[in-house]
């Protein structure tokens, strides 16, 4: 009683002489002696500060009263007591002390934006009068501390952006019944589930809790919340469907859902019972249904996200009247136009004056762009509408959109040329018209897009020269135009832009050298010229750019040595230099990048000593073939010692100056020969084969192959078909490495087959399909009609024979495909037939894919090869008349993948492709072949694997995909259940792809986009 009456009387004496204005020191005197403890409180803060850059911690001390320290407010009605510490922002670092809990008279804790790290004190549940705790956007670990329960008073708890861990205390239940009403754990590492005592909350106004692991479906006790404005458990792994008492919280403004689990649709009248929405976020989920009609309703509506969701039906058409949108995405549907109203919606969202962002793509809508995209608001700044069946050219009015940040038009059936005035968007950062069938020039007003980032014009049409005003754009990052038809040289102009990070401008007609001014690209890490027809030498200012990551430089006319200068570029993870003309010897330096993971110098002019160290010791990762006068290496090369190879030359080059000439005059005296006997056939020889025009193949002789393949040996045969033999060979002087399909002429349709092929391969070239290099239609050594087919040769062979191996190829040669692996030539097959149906001049039927007609390159590249029954479609929908005659055979293509409406005498159609497809992504996956004898009653791997989705995708999935995950780790089970996550994506797609009716079937540009997100989803995330 004593102490207490004391406190009181020095209590008053302070506030006495705080109201009489006595000097400051006076006052600081007597507030100290009022409260200790809030002083010892803040210095043992004080004391925690590992880093203090602005000084404000240093300048605590005892020449100012601590109530005065900056960040340190005190009360009036109790002084010396502090009721604020707010820190907010000041780049401090270090951890909070149990003293904080002394602060009893504390009412706000605002630490946000700074380095704390360690646990949150349990202490600070002695602050009874705590109402609003700020700790947001720091390292605070641990878990959530359960006394914030006795923290009655409290409104406020924002724990966001931390590395909190565990579930959220159920103690925290107590706080349900009171008065908070902003409750913020978002961008954390919590698990559990969302708890049902939050929906007692009734004074919650904020709940965040995105980003996070919780799972589990929403407690419908969330409902009652009906203060509530903002709700957002975005990107968790909560599923399930929705609550409907969700949507009836009238009071909603912020609703977001993306990127869980949840299915279900959405109601239709979600417009009426939300009617103060602002945002609406639903992308990333597995919603069906139309979306809701009523949507126009929610007057207010600014942004609307219902991307990568499972939506159908049309497109709504009344957004127009949505004022206030600001930003709409319907991505990753299945949505469709109205045929009669064709892009109608698109014409009505120009009523939207605020409208920065549309994004359609990935959908079904068909049809031409309509001229009404001219009208949209120039607050546009993003307008995306790729991967959609869209047709018809660019429209002109996109150039009067003057506020388009990015615009992307890609992954469709778009023709025509680019826009003249495509330079007056000078806003642009990203510019994608990527895959489409655009041709004509790049416009030269390009250049005036001087904010350019990105630019992908690949996989089009496009002619011409590269524009040297792209050099203007000294801001551009990505420049990607690989895969069209452009000629002329490489400007100088564009080579200079030191921003540049990836330039690709493989697969084209390039010609002249690459510039020295390449060097000028010091922030480069990938380069891509590959598949031209460039000169000269390997500019030595390459070594410059030490960022190189990737390097390709193959299959163009490059020649002299590789530049030592070179030698820079230490951070090369891959090389490709083959197919060249390169001399000399192989640097020494590249046994010394330590981050080198594939190296291809094949076919080349190199000689001397191959090196033993660095990337030369794993045989798997470097290629050197093709290159006759190397020696050394390491033993599994299988070269010869440079010292023997130096003898023998001394010793036979008297016998090489005879033998040369007396060969040689052999060979043409045999080749007169053959002639001759050619023109004795007359009428029987072979008809011409029409080759890809824009390459020159060279002619190769039934001899050359004869030698090429050690006369067709057994040890030489590789694989066996109904029409041929596939036999391994070393074509030439040049020693390439090829595949040789020898046609069996005397099987019925052998003939047709090897037209078929010539023609399918003829006027389509993609990384993804099997690059023919040449043809060979000749008579044998026994006077008969003789037909080959000159293939670059796959060194990992088909993917059957990795899917499939034998027990004594198990033992000896063990193989397996990891699930990236397997995703990987999953996408790549796809690709492969999305370009066949839907970018090829005329539609291409495959009509065989299975597991040995796809064939593997030394990266593990997929390409579909074998086009024996390969048919064109004239219009995409119906066989040419090759293909109806054909038809009359038989059921063409391969048990258990061919499409079950063949057998009922339907003719080819691309339909069919995709069932193939399906067949042979579920054997991937599951590791069962179609015709495997598990099958029994009439069930087949459709039915089987339909059968176990999602719950059982575990027990029918390839065991080996499993192999990276073990032990019972936090890690491993996220792992796993990713994995897991995947495996039944793609299972469903191979489901759907393989659909009994065709018209239920998948497209395949659907098919590429989703496993596309599956594998970023799965491996990126």
């Amino acid at each position: 009683m004593r102490k207490l009456i004391t406190s009181f009387i020095l209590a008053y004496i302070a506030l006495f002489l705080y109201s009489a204005n006595l000097k400051p020191s006076s006052v600081a005197a007597a507030l100290s002696i009022g409260n200790e403890t809030d002083r010892l409180a803040l210095l043992a803060f004080k004391d925690r500060i590992t880093q203090d850059p602005l000084n404000l911690i240093t300048s605590w001390n005892a020449s100012t009263h601590f109530c005065k320290w900056q960040g340190v407010s005190c009360s009036v009605r109790h002084p010396g007591r502090v009721t604020v510490l707010n820190l907010a922002g000041m780049k401090l670092t270090g951890s909070l002390p149990h003293h904080l809990g002394n602060l009893s008279f504390l009412r706000r804790i605002n630490l946000q934006n700074n380095g704390f790290q360690g646990i949150i004190p349990q202490e600070l549940g002695r602050l009874s009068r705590l109402k609003d705790l700020d700790l947001t956007s720091n390292a605070f670990q641990g878990e959530i501390p359960t006394n914030l329960s006795y923290c009655s008073e409290i409104q406020v708890i924002r724990l966001a952006y931390n590395n909190l861990v565990g579930k959220i205390p159920e103690e925290l239940s107590s706080l349900s019944t009171n008065k908070l009403k902003r409750f913020q754990v978002s961008v954390n590492g919590l698990t559990g589930s969302i708890p049902r005592w939050l929906g007692n909350a009734s004074s919650l106004i904020f709940l965040f809790m995105s980003v996070n692991y919780f799972q589990g479906t929403i407690p419908s006790e969330l409902g009652r919340l009906l203060n509530l404005t903002y709700l957002q458990i975005s990107e968790n792994n909560l599923s399930g469907v929705v609550p409907p008492s969700i949507y009836n919280i009238s009071s909603l403004g912020h609703l977001d859902f993306t990127y869980n689990q949840f299915d279900g649709k959405i109601p239709q009248d979600i417009g009426f019972t939300l009617p103060n929405l602002l945002g609406l976020y639903l992308g990333g989920n597995q919603f069906t249904g139309h979306l809701p009609i009523s949507l126009s309703n929610a007057s207010g509506l600014q942004e609307s996200n219902f991307a990568e969701n499972n939506f159908t039906g049309t497109m709504l058409t009344n957004l127009g009247s949505l004022k206030d949108l600001v930003r709409l995405t319907v991505a990753g549907n299945q949505l469709e136009i109205d045929k009669a109203e064709g892009f109608s919606f698109l014409t009505s969202l120009t009523n939207c004056s605020n409208l920065q962002a549309l994004n359609i793509a990935t959908n079904r809508f068909q049809g031409e762009l309509p001229a009404s995209i001219a009208n949209f608001s120039s607050a546009l700044q993003q307008l995306i509408v790729a991967t959609n069946p869209i047709s018809g050219s660019i429209p002109e009015g996109v150039t009067s959109l003057i506020g388009l940040t990015r615009l992307v038009i890609s992954q469709s059936s778009i023709t025509g040329e680019i826009p003249a005035g495509i330079g007056t968007l000078q806003r642009l950062e990203d510019l994608q018209m990527y895959s489409n069938r655009i041709s004509g020039a790049i416009p030269e007003t390009i250049g005036n897009i001087t904010q350019l980032l990105q630019l992908y014009l690949f996989g089009n049409n496009l002619s011409g020269n590269i524009p040297p005003s792209l050099g203007n754009c000294k801001r551009l990052e990505v420049l990607h135009l690989f895969g069209n038809n452009l000629t002329g040289f490489i400007p100088e102009e564009v080579a200079r832009v030191s921003t540049t990070v990836s330039f690709k401008l493989a697969q084209n007609s390039l010609t002249g050298p690459l510039p020295m001014e390449v060097g000028n690209m010091s922030k480069l890490i990938v380069l891509d010229v590959s598949d031209n027809r460039l000169s000269g030498e390997i500019p030595s200012t390459l070594s410059k750019c030490i960022m190189l990551e990737s390097l390709s430089l193959g299959d163009n006319f490059l020649e002299g040595r590789i530049p030592p200068s070179l030698s820079t570029l230490k951070s090369l993870h891959f090389l490709n230099l083959s197919r060249n003309k390169l001399s000399s010897q192989i640097p020494g330096y590249l046994q010394n990048f330590t981050l080198l993971q594939y190296l291809n110098l094949s076919y080349n002019n190199l000689d001397g000593e191959v090196p033993q160290g660095g990337v030369f010791r794993n045989i798997s990762a470097f290629s050197i073939v093709g290159n006759r006068k190397l020696c050394g290496g390491i033993k599994s090369l299988g070269l010869s010692s440079c010292q023997v190879l130096v003898k023998q030359k001394r010793g036979t080059s008297l016998a090489v100056k005879i033998t040369i000439p007396v060969a040689i005059s052999c060979l043409v005296l045999l080749a007169f020969l053959l002639v001759c006997l050619s023109r004795k056939k007359g009428s029987e020889s072979s008809p011409s084969i029409m080759l890809p025009t824009d390459e020159q193949f060279r002619q190769v002789s039934y001899l050359e192959l004869v030698q090429a393949t050690n006369q067709f040996s057994s040890s030489n045969l590789i694989g066996e078909g109904h029409y041929g033999f596939v036999y391994r060979g070393v074509l030439g002087n040049e020693g390439m490495a090829v595949a040789v399909k020898v046609l069996k002429l005397t099987e019925k349709g052998a003939a047709k087959s090897f037209m078929a092929e010539c023609n399918a391969l003829r006027n389509i070239r993609h990384r993804n399909l099997i690059k023919i290099i040449t043809t060979c239609s000749s008579i044998d050594s026994k006077g008969n009609d003789f037909k080959a087919l000159i293939f670059e040769f796959m060194p990992n062979g088909s993917l059957d024979e990795w899917l499939h191996q034998s027990e004594g190829d198990q033992n000896e040669h063990p193989r397996s495909l990891s699930l990236t692996q397997r995703l990987s030539i999953a996408i790549d097959m796809a690709s492969a037939l999305e370009y066949l149906h839907h970018h090829c001049q005329a539609a291409i039927i495959h009509g065989d894919l299975k597991p040995s007609n796809i064939l593997l390159g030394h990266d593990m590249t997929a390409r579909v090869g074998d086009f024996g029954l390969a048919s064109f479609l004239s219009d995409g929908l119906l066989p040419t008349v090759s293909q109806t005659e054909r038809s009359s055979t038989g059921i063409r293509g391969t048990i258990g993948y061919v499409a079950p409406e063949y057998g009922m005498g339907s003719k080819g159609s691309i339909r069919g492709d995709v069932y193939s497809f399906g067949i042979l992504l579920l054997e991937m996956f599951t590791g069962r072949k179609p015709t495997n004898t598990t099958f029994e009653d009439g069930q087949n791997i459709h039915q089987y694997t339909k059968a176990a989705l999602p719950d059982r995708v575990m027990e029918i999935a390839e065991p080996s995909l499993f192999s990276e995950v073990s032990g019972e780790d936090d890690d491993n089970k996220t792992r796993e259940g990713k994995i897991k996550d995947c495996l039944v994506a793609v299972l469903k797609i191979g489901v759907s792809c393989s659909m009994e009716a065709p018209g239920e079937r998948m497209d395949m540009r659907d098919v590429v986009a989703e496993l596309c997100r599956i594998r970023t989803k799965t491996f990126c995330h």
